[in-house]
């Protein structure tokens, strides 16, 4: 798992969005530094350089999954801390919610932007509501078919 830290003190964990790196929270980590925390930001699982194998296993990018990734950075990161601050953005913002519930002994304080916490329930079709709301061109809508994200050349067979 690729890491930026930055600063001495309490953890502040910061969780970026899709698709982006821990670079969205650099600005946030020199100001952060500078008041006595210790940044700590991910690329998170398939991003840039945090890789998983293989990487055409969607079955490996589960939400569990990535929890996981998340609490042993807590546990390398924060050795000498029982629970650290998390700050989190959109893709990571359901990161974080599924931190708190799977683990809330992990986190002192949750600060989420751009994603509300949802219950998970069997009848809720996420992909079906954007599509509904946004259309089949949201991002989100788009990313569900590789074709519309990734050249045939780079495809996986």
């Amino acid at each position: 798992m690729h890491v930026a830290e930055l600063g001495r003190g309490p953890v502040v964990l910061f969780l970026h969005c899709f698709p982006e790196l821990w670079y969205t929270w650099r600005h946030q980590m020199v100001n952060m530094a500078t008041q006595g925390f210790q940044e700590v930001a991910p690329d998170l699982r398939g991003n840039s350089d945090t890789t998983s194998e293989p990487t055409n296993d969607a079955t490996k990018f589960s939400t569990l999954h990535v929890v996981a990734d998340i609490v042993a950075l807590i546990d390398a990161a924060a050795q000498d801390q029982d629970m650290v601050f998390v700050v989190a953005h959109d893709w990571g913002a359901l990161i974080a919610w599924a931190l708190v519930l799977y683990r809330p002994h992990k986190v002192k304080g949750l600060v989420n932007m751009s994603f509300v916490f949802t219950p998970r329930s069997p009848q809720r079709k996420p992909i079906e509501t954007l599509r509904a709301v946004y259309g089949d061109d949201y991002y989100i809508s788009r990313f569900q078919c590789v074709e519309n994200i990734m050249p045939k050349k780079h495809q996986h067979a």
